[in-house]
This record gives C-alpha cells, structure tokens and sequence, in this order.
C-alpha cells in the first residue's frame, strides 16, 4: 500500500510539474496581452506606476501647450480715392439743326418742300450741273408760294422748251458768284450771273433783294449757299 501511494505521489507530481511548464508557457502571451493595451490607454512604452495629480486637470495647464490655429494674413483695404478722368461736356445740337454743308446746292433745292417749282425751274434751264459743280455761288431762291404770285400759267410756259432761254435769263439773275452770307451783305448793288444788278437793303427789318424778303437767310451747302425769297424777281430787260 505505501508503495502504491508513493507511485501514486510520483504520479501526481508529474502531472502538477506538467500543467506548471503549461501555465507558464501560456502565461507570457497573457501578460503581453495586457502590457500592450496597458501601452495603447498610455499612449507611451513606460509605465508610471505612480501618476501624480499635477499630470491632470486642471494642474497641468503650465505643461500642455495648447494647438495653435494658423492664421492668414489678411490685405489691409485700399482706401485710396480712385482717379476719375472728366468727360468733357458735350453741346447738344440745336433743336431744328440739320446737316446741311456735305450736300450740293442743287441736292439742299431737291430735298426741300419749299422750292419743288425752283427744282422744275432748273431742270428745265439746264443749270443742274453749274448747281453741283466746284464754283462757290449764292442763290436767291424763290420759293414755291414766290412763284405761286406770278400770273396765272406764267410758270408752265416758263417750263416749256421753246422758252428756256428766257427761262435760263431769270434763272441766272437770281444767281451770284462767291458765296455771299447774310452777314456779308450791305445796301447797295451786286452783280449777278445773268450780267443785271440786284438791288439790296438790309435794315433792321431784315433784307431785301429788289422787291423779295429774304425770308430764310444762309442755308449753306457745300459749293455755297442760299437766301431762299419771297418773290420772283425779273432782269432789267426783260
């Protein structure tokens, strides 16, 4: 019996040494275990087994630094005046104003109402071309109501081709040579193309050619200008 016991005890010894070499062989994984998450709450390799109570809150403010937020420099703001260039003022035209100097004498007689008959008149003479040309000339021109004062059916025989002789005669009298404005005018004489003086008066009224007003007075074109007249007027000899 003792010896059964004693193997019995040799036995059990066996199996305690062997679960001892197991314990400490699965021991090391364990601790390492435990170290390793020890170190992650850490967030350091050393362990302080004895924390002090200035490492915390709110002890501590004198060893954290506190993150600082980079900041952008900023343009400090232009307060220059900005230059401003003047326009320079513009006159506005003149209420009625037109363009009238870049036409021709005969082209300012063709595109007024007021001288249709006068257009008919010239036409009918052949002084279309001497109203277009380079020659500066001053013309008295009667307007339709002018040539309305003659006798009855005056005007239509003027027009017809056996008469324009006659015709070009008191065309031409009411013609000047030289561009004559309103302002260039005294009483007197002035010679006309038709070779026949023109009798002027200017007074303070306004001015007269032989017996014709001068109802619109420098309209000007680009090879001279004209007086537009109240009434036809007629050569000495005819």
């Amino acid at each position: 019996m003792k010896a059964n016991y004693s193997k019995l005890l040799t036995k059990w010894a066996g199996v305690v040494g062997l679960a001892s070499v197991s314990l400490l062989i699965t021991l090391p994984s364990g601790a390492n275990q435990a170290t390793n998450n020890l170190v992650a709450q850490t967030g350091s390799g050393v362990l302080n087994p004895r924390p002090s109570i200035f490492n915390e809150p709110p002890y501590n403010r004198g060893t954290r630094t506190a993150p600082t937020t980079p900041t952008t420099p900023t343009t400090p703001p232009d307060t220059r005046t900005p230059r401003v260039t003047p326009t320079p003022p513009t006159t506005p035209p003149r209420p009625g104003a037109t363009d009238t100097q870049s036409k021709t004498l005969l082209a300012l007689a063709e595109s007024s109402p007021n001288f249709t008959t006068l257009t008919a008149a010239l036409k009918a003479a052949g002084l279309t071309d001497a109203l277009q040309g380079g020659d500066n000339l001053t013309v008295f021109a009667p307007t339709n109501a002018a040539f309305a004062k003659l006798p009855q059916d005056a005007v239509r025989d003027l027009l017809k081709p056996e008469n324009k002789e006659i015709l070009l005669k008191l065309l031409t009298y009411h013609v000047v040579s030289g561009t004559v404005l309103s302002t260039d005018l005294s009483s007197g004489e002035v010679k006309s193309l038709e070779g026949g003086a023109i009798k002027v008066t200017v007074s303070p009224s306004g001015v007269m050619v032989n017996d014709a007003n001068v109802v619109q007075a420098d309209i000007k074109g680009s090879n001279g200008v004209i007086h537009a007249i109240d009434q036809v007027i007629l050569p000495p000899d005819l």
